[in-house]
C-alpha cells in the first residue's frame, strides 16, 4: 500500500548516501514504493522497481553499457526509462513504445541522492556549510526508526530535553531552564533566536559553560541546529533529513559540519551521534499518538516549545498528512 502524501511527493526526500550506490543496482523503499537506483556515467538514476513487461524487479538486474537489464527477460532500459533492447523481438520490428520504465527525478547532493517522487521538480533547499571550504563535512546514517518522520524531526527540535535524555552530554538537570526565545519566518526556513544551553563538556576542556543553539525548519523532513561557543566562536551544524520508508518506520541520515578542528577522526564524530540518536530512539518509537497532533489544543506546550509549535503549524500549513494527526 503507498502512502499518500502529495506534498511530500511533491518535494525532494532523501534516498540514501551518493557513496552507497554503486555498480550494482539499489532497491530502497519511500513511501511504501520499491524504487531502484542506479548509477551509469551520466550520473545515479532512479526508477519504480518494476520492469513493463512481466513485473520483475529491475534492482535483480545489472547495468549493461550504461543501460539498466532486467534480469528477467533482459530487456533494457536507458537513463531516461525508454526500453532500447527486448531479445525476444524478431530482428527489425519496432520495440513497442510503451516499453518504458517510469522514472523520477533524481538529485545528488550534499553526499545524497534525493527524489521527486511527483517529478515536478520544485526548488532545492540551500545548505551553505557543505560549500564552504572552512567547514568538515561528515555523513551520518542511515539510522532506522520506527516512528513517522514528523515525531523525529520534532524531537530533534526540542530544546528541553537536552538535560534529561542526554545528560552528561549535551546537559544536566540542574541547569534545565530554557529562556524565552522567539522564531522567525522568511521565504525560503523558519528559524529561532539563539537559545543558551548549559553544557558540561561543549568543547573537550573539561569546563563546564553556556553555548548557543539556533534551530532552522528548511523543509518538511529536514531540518537543522547550529552551536556556536561565544567564547572561540567554534560552530557545529547538523543537518537532519528524513527518509519515510512506509508507515510508522522512518530512516534519519544527517550532515554534521564542523568550522574548526575536533581532534577526532570523521569515525568517532559518527560514534558519538550513534550513541545520542540511541538515547533519542526509544523516546520516539514510544511516544503516543504515533501521529504528531497538529491541533495545538491536543497536548500542553510552553514558550521553550516554540520551535516545535512552529514545525506543527509549518506542517498544517503546508497539508503534510503522514505521520500527522
Amino acid at each position: 500500500m503507498i502512502v499518500e502524501d502529495n506534498v511530500l511527493r511533491s518535494d525532494w526526500i532523501v534516498a540514501g548516501k551518493i557513496e552507497d550506490i554503486k555498480e550494482a543496482p539499489k532497491q530502497v523503499v519511500l513511501m511504501s514504493e520499491r524504487i531502484v537506483l542506479f548509477r551509469n556515467e551520466e550520473g545515479i538514476h532512479a526508477f519504480k522497481d518494476l520492469c513493463i513487461h512481466r513485473g520483475a524487479s529491475l534492482s535483480l538486474g545489472c547495468v549493461k553499457d550504461g543501460n539498466l537489464v532486467c534480469n528477467y527477460h533482459g530487456w533494457e532500459y536507458n537513463s531516461e526509462g525508454t526500453c532500447v533492447k527486448i531479445p525476444q523481438l524478431p530482428e527489425g520490428r519496432p520495440i513497442p513504445l510503451k516499453a518504458k520504465a517510469m522514472n523520477y527525478l533524481c538529485k545528488e547532493a550534499y553526499g545524497f541522492v534525493w527524489i521527486n517522487l511527483n517529478n515536478n521538480n520544485p526548488d532545492f533547499f540551500s545548505y551553505p556549510p557543505y560549500m564552504d571550504e572552512n567547514y568538515r563535512n561528515v555523513l551520518w546514517g542511515p539510522q532506522e526508526v520506527n516512528a513517522n518522520p514528523p515525531r523525529i524531526v520534532e524531537n530533534f527540535l526540542d530544546v528541553g530535553h537536552l538535560a534529561f535524555i542526554h545528560e552528561g552530554f549535551l546537559g544536566v538537570q540542574e541547569h534545565a531552564v530554557i529562556n524565552d526565545y522567539d522564531v522567525h519566518t522568511t521565504e525560503d526556513k523558519i528559524y529561532c533566536d539563539e537559545i543558551a544551553i548549559f553544557q558540561p563538556d561543549p568543547d573537550g576542556s573539561g569546563q563546564s559553560k553556556d553555548v548557543f543553539y539556533t534551530y532552522e525548519i528548511l523543509r518538511p523532513l529536514t531540518v537543522l541546529f547550529t552551536k556556536r561557543d561565544p567564547d572561540t566562536e567554534n560552530k557545529m551544524t547538523i543537518l537532519l533529513t528524513i527518509m519515510p520508508v512506509e508507515d510508522r518506520k522512518s530512516i534519519a541520515f544527517g550532515v554534521m559540519s564542523f568550522n574548526y578542528d575536533t581532534g577526532t577522526t570523521d569515525q568517532e564524530i559518527i560514534e558519538f551521534q550513534d550513541m545520542i540518536f540511541a538515547q533519542d530512539k526509544p523516546i520516539v518509537e514510544n511516544q503516543k499518538p504515533e501521529e504528531l497532533p497538529l491541533d495545538l489544543q491536543i497536548e500542553l506546550s510552553l514558550k521553550s516549545d516554540r520551535m516545535s509549535i512552529a514545525y506543527r503549524q509549518y506542517l498544517k500549513r503546508l497539508g503534510v498528512t503522514l505521520g500527522t494527526d
